[in-house]
């Protein structure tokens, strides 16, 4: 038995709940499953498809792992690659192809054609939209990965062809099938290769919680994804190799990742339009809905990554607009005016950050990040709220499971820290 299929058994099985298996804690390594299949598993994977004409790329993985890909692939075989399909155009599944397209010194590989790269015609306006933003971009990956300066690129390697909704590719005796459906992105494809009942995924199934709400991103489409996950499953593989995380061997096992994954998204959905097709606010359907907890525990849907709580906004967001129901939020005062007037009513900063420490001895974080946030938007250059605010957010990080919540709260907590420092 092979490491990563030892590691997906494992996976499987649960036992590596303490590991968080999510592109954070990502196993690194490659492992041949067939004559002519490979799988790189990475923060983001590869599926590697040897054919007649050269190598199919399904992904390309990220900066941190392309070295690693390049050295896998090579000890593996000496082909070009001749083709490779983004899923989708996030920055972790483009960039593994610099070195490939490279060898012998000049653009195109070795002594062939260039690689052809092929992703969905959406993915162009991806790239457009990401150099766009790239100051925003960053920003985001500062606080989401935690790193010390805002991390974006602002060059890609564009596709050469692009899918609108299907395509059959022939190359070298495979026959791969592309299919569009939204889900993470607007553009992602997935891939079924029949004669070897092979599903690449992409990002549609990442070994966690669909990242279907991640509050930082644009708009995720869960109905969508839903029914992306039923038609994979009505496929019958036997091999699902994810965007994230470990291969699943088995057609039981498979069928059973992609339909639970199915209904963990149905479940939110059917209850967050019930709401909303009733006339309740925003803030009414995000504590109404209750979330499937045995879904959630399985070792393939922990909610490590992204939160489920959070596709409740993307759906709102998605059928419903910005307005949340509350008329105050139409037109609204400056959030420091806001605060200020609270702040004042309630006796001061002082004792604005003294109910907030209460709330949280109490148990309500929640309520106490409320409180203690009024406190430094009326007061931010208060050192004392600020370092009662570290602490507040603190316990709100340690409470939480999913990265995104982690990320968010860990970044509250540094720059409070900073700010109730001495000068």
């Amino acid at each position: 038995m092979g490491e990563i299929v030892e590691f997906a058994e494992r996976a499987w099985r649960g036992e590596l709940e303490g590991t968080e298996i999510h592109p954070g804690a990502a196993k690194v390594g490659f492992e041949e499953l067939d004559s002519g299949l490979a799988f790189m598993c990475a923060f983001s994977n590869v599926g590697i498809v040897s054919t007649e004409e050269g190598l199919v790329f399904l992904d390309t993985s990220s900066p941190f792992h392309a070295d690693k890909l390049y050295k896998a692939v090579r000890r593996w075989s000496p082909d070009r690659v001749h083709t490779a399909v983004y899923t989708h155009g996030h920055v972790d599944h483009v960039f593994g192809l610099y070195q490939f397209e490279h060898e012998g010194g000049h653009e195109g590989g070795r002594e062939s054609a260039a690689t052809r790269v092929i992703a969905h015609e959406a993915c162009v306006e991806r790239f457009d939209r990401y150099k766009l933003m790239n100051g925003y971009n960053g920003v985001i990956n500062q606080r989401q990965f935690g790193f010390e300066e805002p991390v974006f690129p602002n060059n890609f390697r564009y596709p050469d062809e692009t899918v609108r909704q299907e395509r059959t590719l022939e190359i070298g005796g495979e026959t791969i099938h592309l299919f569009h459906d939204k889900g993470e992105t607007d553009d992602h494809l997935w891939a079924w290769i029949p004669a070897r009942k092979v599903i690449y995924t992409g990002d549609l199934f990442i070994w966690a919680s669909p990242n279907c709400g991640n509050p930082q991103k644009a708009q995720r489409y869960p109905r969508e994804w839903a029914q992306a996950l039923r038609r994979m499953a009505d496929l019958e593989a036997t091999t699902l190799m994810p965007g994230h995380g470990p291969f699943i061997l088995g057609a039981d096992r498979v069928r059973q990742a992609l339909t639970e994954s199915a209904t963990l998204l149905e479940t939110i959905i059917n209850q967050v339009l019930e709401a909303m097709n009733a006339g309740a606010t925003l803030d009414a359907t995000l504590h109404s809905v209750q979330m499937p907890d045995e879904l959630l525990a399985r070792p393939w849907l922990r909610p490590v990554y992204d939160d489920p709580r959070f596709i409740v906004r993307n759906l709102w967001r998605l059928y419903g607009g910005w307005y949340d129901g509350n008329p105050a939020h139409l037109l609204p005062a400056p959030e420091r005016d806001l605060a200020r007037a609270l702040v004042e009513r309630a006796g001061g900063v002082s004792a604005m950050v003294e109910s907030a420490e209460a709330e949280a001895d109490r148990g309500r974080l929640d309520l106490a990040c409320h409180l203690i946030e009024f406190a430094v938007e009326a007061e931010p250059d208060d050192r004392s709220a600020h370092a009662a605010r570290a602490r507040i957010y603190e316990a709100r990080r340690k409470q939480e499971l999913s990265l995104m919540s982690k990320a968010i709260f860990g970044a509250a907590v540094r720059d409070s820290r900073k700010k109730s420092e001495p000068e």
